[in-house]
C-alpha cells in the first residue's frame, strides 16, 4: 500500500488463516494477496480441536490424526513461525472460537479487518470457514472473509472447462490432454514481505501472548503412548520425514540437483525400498510446506540446463494427477465419500466380515506384499504409490470390503494425508467413479516390482528365511519346506485369507450383476530399468508436455 493512500482511510488488518494445506511463505497466493491488500496482517494457525487428538474419531471409530502426522503438523508450524520471524499467532480450539477470541482482544483497534484463507472445498473445510465467517460477522458486521484458491499446479481460472467444471472429463487422460493443450503452469509467486503490527500497537498487544504459544502433542490430546509412537523413528523406515519448507526446499534441491535423480525417476518410481527410488515430496505437499509449482519450475530448470527426458516429464504428470483430484473434488463435492461414489452405485453390497479388515489393517493377510505394506504404514505413516495402489485393489475388490474403510484408515496413518488426493484415489481404486475397474494380481505384482523379495522380507520377518520362489506366495512351500524356512504358515505367517490370484465370489457375481463397468483389467507395469516389461511401458504411455507461464 502506498503512503498516500494509507493516509486517507483506515489502515487495513488482515488476519491471514494458514491452513493445513499452505504451510509455507514461498508460492502461496492466499498470503500474496493479503500482503497486497493490507497495511498489516497478523498470520495465524489453529491446532483445530476437531482434528487433534486421542478423542477425535473418524464415523468408523478411527483416529481423525494419528499422531505421528500431528508431529509432522507441529515442526511445519514451528518452521512456519520462523520463516515470519516469529511473527505467527498459534493457538488450540476451534477456529470460530480462535478467531473470535482474537477480535475480542482486537475490539479497540480503529483498523478495518478481515479474514483470509486458502480455500478448500469439502464439507468439513468449508464447514470450519463458514462457523468464522459467522463469527467475523458478530464482532465486525462489514467485515469480509475472503478465500484465495490455491495448492494446484494449474490456475483453477485457467482451465479449459466452465467455472463450476461440470465439463471436466471425469478420467484422467482426457483431462490431461485438455489441459495440457490449453494451459501453462503459472510460475511460482515470490515470497511477499508481511508487515506485522508495530509493538505498541493495539493490534500488536492483542496477540502477543500467543507468538511464542506452540502446543505439545500432549497439549494436542495425545496420549502418553501416542506420544511415543510418534517420536519413535523406524530403522526400517525409507527415511526421515521432517515437517515444515525449509525440510522441503532442502529435499527438493538435494533430490533434483545434488543426487540428480530426477532424470532416472520414470524408471524407479515404483521401487519401495530407500529414500531416493521416488521423490518422496508428497508429506510436504499435502500439507503446502512444498508448492506443486515450484517443484515444476525446478524441473523446467532441470530440462534446460542438463537433460529433458520421460523422467523429467513424469514429475509433472504425477502433478497433474493431483491437481486432478482437487478439482475432481471440487466438481462432485462430497460425493466422493459416498459408498457408491460419484458412479452412482447405491445398490452394491460390500462384505462386513470384520475379520478381513482387521487382518488387512494389520498387515496378516498372508499376501506378503501386501502385509508388508500396510506394516510399513502402521510403523512410518508412509507408504509406496504402488504399494497404495496394491492394497487399495486388495481390500476394495478382492475382499469385497467397504472402500471408505480402507480411505479413513488411511486418513489416521499417513503422514501426506491430503483430502483430495486420499479419498478421490481411494474411490477410483474401488470403481466408484465409473468406467474401467483395474484389479491388481498380487502376486504378479510382487514378482514385478520386488523381484527377489527384499521388500517384504524387510518388513515380515517371518519370510526372512524363506526362497526367493516361494517369498510371494509362502502357500506353495510344502510342509518340510516351511519347517527348513522357520515359517510354518499358520503359526509364523497366516496362511492367506482369500484364494491367491481369484476374487471372493460374492465379488464375482456382484460384478457380473454390474455389467462391463466392472471389466478387470491387470497391471503389467515394471518396477525398474532390468524388468523386462521396462521397455513396453516407456512406449505404451504418450508421453505428454509441459509449459510454463
Amino acid at each position: 500500500m502506498s503512503v498516500s493512500s494509507a493516509a486517507t482511510r483506515p489502515q487495513r488488518l488482515i488476519l491471514h488463516w494458514f491452513r493445513h494445506g499452505d504451510l509455507r511463505v514461498h508460492d502461496n497466493p492466499a498470503l500474496v494477496h493479503s500482503c497486497k491488500q493490507a497495511d498489516h496482517i497478523i498470520p495465524v494457525f489453529c491446532f483445530d480441536s476437531n482434528i487433534f487428538g486421542d478423542s477425535v474419531k473418524t464415523p468408523s471409530g478411527s483416529l481423525k490424526c494419528g499422531p505421528r502426522r500431528a508431529k509432522f503438523v507441529l515442526e511445519s508450524v514451528t518452521d512456519l513461525r520462523k520463516q515470519l520471524k516469529g511473527s505467527l499467532v498459534v493457538a488450540h480450539g476451534r477456529p470460530d472460537l480462535v478467531f473470535g477470541s482474537i477480535l475480542t482482544e482486537l475490539k479497540d483497534s480503529k483498523m478495518e479487518i478481515s479474514i483470509v484463507c486458502q480455500e478448500e472445498v469439502l464439507k468439513e473445510e468449508r464447514d470450519a470457514v463458514q462457523a468464522v465467517q459467522s463469527v467475523l460477522k458478530l464482532h465486525r458486521p462489514r467485515a469480509k472473509l475472503q478465500q484465495i484458491w490455491g495448492s494446484t499446479m494449474y490456475e483453477l481460472t485457467d482451465l479449459p472447462f466452465d467455472e463450476n467444471l461440470s465439463n471436466m472429463p471425469d478420467t484422467f487422460t482426457p483431462f490431461r490432454n485438455k489441459v495440457e493443450k490449453a494451459c501453462k503452469i503459472p510460475k511460482p509467486l515470490p515470497t511477499p514481505k508481511v508487515h506485522f503490527p508495530l509493538t505498541d500497537s493495539v493490534e500488536y498487544k492483542a496477540v502477543f501472548e500467543k507468538l511464542s504459544y506452540l502446543p505439545t502433542l500432549t497439549d494436542l490430546g495425545y496420549t502418553a503412548e501416542q506420544v511415543e509412537e510418534a517420536n519413535h523413528d523406524d530403522p526400517r523406515a525409507v527415511m526421515a520425514f521432517c515437517g515444515g519448507e525449509s525440510a522441503a526446499l532442502a529435499r527438493l534441491k538435494e533430490y533434483v540437483w545434488d543426487k540428480d535423480l530426477l532424470k532416472d525417476y520414470f524408471d524407479t518410481r515404483n521401487g519401495m525400498l530407500g529414500a531416493d527410488y521416488s521423490s518422496k515430496f508428497s508429506p510436504w505437499l499435502a500439507h503446502g510446506c512444498l508448492s506443486a509449482r515450484r517443484i515444476a519450475m525446478e524441473c523446467h530448470d532441470y530440462e534446460q540446463q542438463r537433460v529433458a527426458n520421460k523422467s523429467t516429464y513424469w514429475m509433472i504428470f504425477e502433478l497433474l494427477w493431483r491437481d486432478f483430484c482437487k478439482f475432481f473434488a471440487r466438481k462432485y463435492g462430497d460425493v466422493v465419500f459416498y459408498p457408491g461414489g460419484t458412479a452412482g452405485k447405491t445398490d452394491y453390497k460390500w462384505s462386513t466380515y470384520e475379520n478381513n479388515f482387521d487382518a488387512w489393517k494389520d498387515g496378516k493377510t498372508g499376501y506378503p506384499l501386501v502385509d508388508a505394506n500396510m506394516r510399513e504404514l502402521r510403523a512410518t505413516g508412509f507408504m509406496s504409490n504402488r504399494g497404495r495402489q496394491n492394497v487399495a485393489s486388495y481390500l476394495s475388490i478382492d475382499l469385497n470390503y467397504d472402500w471408505r474403510r480402507g480411505g479413513d484408515f488411511f486418513e489416521t496413518y499417513l503422514l501426506d494425508y491430503d483430502v483430495y488426493s486420499n479419498w478421490v484415489n481411494w474411490c477410483g481404486a474401488a470403481g466408484m467413479m465409473g468406467g474401467r475397474l483395474n484389479r491388481f494380481n498380487i502376486v504378479k505384482q510382487s514378482k514385478d516390482y520386488d523381484v527377489n523379495g527384499d521388500y517384504v522380507r524387510h518388513w515380515l520377518p517371518e519370510l526372512k528365511d524363506v526362497p526367493k520362489q516361494f517369498v510371494h506366495e509362502p502357500w506353495k512351500m510344502t510342509q518340510f519346506q516351511q519347517m527348513e524356512s522357520n515359517c510354518l504358515l499358520g503359526v509364523a505367517y497366516p496362511n492367506p485369507i482369500t484364494k491367491p490370484s481369484l476374487p471372493p465370489d460374492s465379488y464375482q457375481s456382484q460384478g457380473k450383476s454390474k455389467g462391463g463397468d466392472r471389466k478387470q483389467t491387470r497391471s503389467t507395469k515394471p518396477n525398474t530399468g532390468r524388468n523386462p516389461h521396462q521397455r513396453y511401458e516407456m512406449k505404451s504411455v504418450r508421453q505428454g508436455r509441459f509449459d510454463m507461464k
